[in-house]
């Protein structure tokens, strides 16, 4: 049997992984036809099916599933000694892989980490943002950023931000026809806008503390989202109202486009951390983006 290529292989990996033609033939900057024509001729020459396709997705077979742990490890190794190459060479290099969700993405990662990609450009980041608490090993992420408070014990865990706050807001023309909110509890009489979790499928309770209290609130309202730009355009247009991240929501509130309520009940709670494996060996390229990110309250 003929060796197969080694860039055919290299495409049989990242389907495997991704469990998906489209977001490997994206990475690979291919289209999907092509992919998939590759993906078919590996399996000719291997004489064997690696992956079985249906409607809902792509997934190993038995045969693909033992390729793919035997030819991982050796694929991340020679990607290792690539970015140890580029470093040796006194740059640092390599790709750092960031699970957040879009707060943290917008208004913390991206501005710091920029600058990052500029300055050196051996160095690549993907950013993904998963709302659900994923195990970044598993998912072959290199760190994730939550809330402090959202950090297994087990992890390294470096403070990327201060504490924060959250408000809730509503547009003037939605708040015209109703009276305010003076306690949580009034908000069963409001269209609230509500996200969803993905880790348990459930839309998340608001959060309230005072005199050292917390409740929590189950609301409801028509427009549900997984995401909080999405919240935020829609408390904008009136829709009802919306919990969000206070600086998300500062401008507007200054500008007249949103007023706050319940302004007394509203938390803080623990800063963004970015987290990883206690065992994992920090490459300089990884480091880099460690101290970059790092929270200095000077």
């Amino acid at each position: 049997m003929s060796r197969p290529d080694f860039n055919h292989l290299q495409a049989f990996i990242l389907v495997a992984r991704e469990r998906s033609f489209t977001r490997a033939a994206a990475q690979l900057g291919v289209s999907q036809s092509a992919l998939s024509h590759t993906i078919r001729g590996l399996e000719e020459k291997l004489g064997v099916r690696l992956l079985t396709r249906t409607t809902r997705g792509v997934s190993p077979t038995e045969a693909g599933e033992k390729l793919y742990a035997s030819l991982e490890p050796l694929f991340d190794g020679i990607e290792a000694g690539l970015s140890a190459l580029g470093e040796s060479r006194g740059r640092p290099a390599g790709t750092i892989r960031i699970t957040t969700h879009d707060h943290a993405a917008t208004t913390i990662l991206w501005p710091k980490l920029s600058k990052v990609l500029a300055a050196y450009p051996d160095i690549k980041v993907e950013i993904g943002i998963h709302y659900g608490l994923i195990d970044i090993v598993a998912e072959r992420f290199d760190a994730g950023v939550r809330t402090g408070d959202q950090v297994a014990k087990d992890m390294i865990a470096v403070r990327i931000s201060p504490d924060m706050r959250r408000a809730v807001v509503g547009s003037p023309a939605y708040l015209a026809n109703r009276p305010p909110p003076a306690t949580p509890q009034d908000l069963v009489r409001h269209n609230c806008i509500n996200l969803r979790l993905a880790t348990h499928g459930g839309l998340a309770p608001w959060e309230f503390v005072k005199d050292g209290k917390a409740l929590q609130v189950q609301v409801e309202g028509q427009a549900i989202f997984n995401t909080t730009p999405q919240k935020l355009q829609a408390a904008l247009d009136g829709a009802g109202l919306a919990t969000l991240p206070d600086d998300m929501v500062a401008e507007h509130v200054a500008a007249g486009r949103l007023v706050r309520v319940l302004d007394d009940w509203c938390p803080t709670y623990p800063g963004y951390h970015l987290y990883y494996p206690s065992r994992r060996q920090a490459s300089p390229a990884f480091a880099l983006v460690v101290e970059t990110l790092r929270y200095r309250s000077d």
